[in-house]
């Protein structure tokens, strides 16, 4: 598995061991478990009842039932158990230990399989609330999750997908599952997630495609599956929130040249340029670590950011950003500056200038 998690990159004697800004955790800081309110079917008066119970020494025998009761021959009793169990998950994170040790996540596993959609949810749901637990992330990507949580992915409601972004995301986080959810078919469906779902769910993908694209394969599946152009115009959207989210991901990305060809295509230039004039100080910065990262190797893109009336803003950023912004300023500055005549080193056949 060719994972990537840093750049290393060198350049007039300043190295670079990352080429990203040190807070990108809070940009993905809100994929968790899943909203309070989203239990239509279960009363004001039977959540305080369940949360009572939950917190009482009969809680190990409660667990143990609606564990039971998600094998019965009824699917109201199905609903039900797993509605619960989602909720005492979500709600006590003791409770992921025991519901796991209980033994929920095979049959919570084949709910996700369901044909009913309120069925599928729950146990997508319930499946994300356990994995917040790094106990559980092991046992639940063994016992099969993988494959029936991509399919949600694809065919469930927007909750169910938005939630299976999660739970892959979460799952993720232990790097050998990486490979394993990325030849599953789970990166083009994030793609068209981040595409096409409400704010939520493009939060949701862009966080697990954060995750999974550290992994060189992954890069290359996102690029295909066309994940370059929902990025440029959420980049370019500031009124999307999700300048940052998606300026992180494109970091991770533009390692590969895939990525960076991709990008150019789309009209990212003139969107990063963009953001190094007018966004926040961080976005500046990653904006800045992105250019660097591209015209790195490549004459032909360095002409394209200096056309695109790059010196003057990375100059003031040279002048007023962080110290790692200022650095970065100044080593693109200098990379933009170079004579631009002789060869043009990684010309791609297909981007004119």
């Amino acid at each position: 598995m060719d994972t990537e998690n840093a750049v290393n990159y060198t350049y007039m004697g300043r190295s670079f061991n990352d080429l990203s800004i040190n807070d990108n955790s809070s940009a993905f800081s809100d994929c968790n478990s899943d909203r309070s309110g989203e239990f239509p079917t279960a009363s004001s008066q039977s959540r305080r009842l369940l949360l009572a119970c939950a917190n009482s020494e009969n809680s190990d025998e409660l667990i143990r039932q609606l564990v039971s009761d998600l094998e019965s021959c009824s699917i109201d009793e199905q609903k039900q158990a797993a509605l619960e169990l989602r909720l005492l998950a979500k709600n006590k994170p003791e409770n992921r230990i025991n519901i796991a040790k209980a033994g929920a996540i095979k049959p919570l596993i084949s709910l996700i399989s369901s044909s009913d959609p309120y069925l599928q949810e729950n146990g997508v749901t319930a499946i994300l609330n356990l994995s917040l637990c790094d106990e559980n992330k092991e046992l639940i990507a063994s016992s099969g999750a993988i494959k029936p949580l991509v399919r949600a992915l694809r065919t469930g409601t927007s909750t169910t997908k938005e939630n299976a972004a999660c739970a892959l995301l979460r799952l993720s986080q232990i790097e050998e599952n990486k490979v394993a959810i990325g030849r599953s078919g789970a990166i083009p469906l994030l793609v068209n997630l981040l595409e096409n779902g409400g704010f939520r769910g493009k939060k949701d993908a862009s966080t697990a495609l954060y995750s999974l694209c550290t992994v060189r394969d992954n890069k290359i599946k996102a690029v295909e599956a066309g994940i370059m152009k929902p990025l440029v115009e959420l980049m370019a959207d500031f009124a999307s929130n999700m300048v940052d989210k998606s300026a992180f991901v494109l970091s991770v990305l533009v390692s590969v040249p895939e990525a960076r060809t991709a990008l150019v295509e789309e009209g990212g230039i003139p969107v990063l340029v963009e953001i190094i004039e007018v966004g926040s100080q961080r976005q500046k910065e990653i904006a800045a670590a992105i250019l660097l990262q591209i015209c790195e190797d490549s004459l032909v893109y360095r002409t394209m950011v200096a056309r695109e009336g790059a010196i003057p803003p990375l100059v003031a950023l040279s002048q007023s950003g962080t110290n790692r912004a200022k650095q970065k300023a100044e080593t693109l500055i200098e990379l933009l500056r170079q004579p631009r005549s002789g060869n043009a080193a990684a010309r791609p056949s297909n981007v004119s200038v």
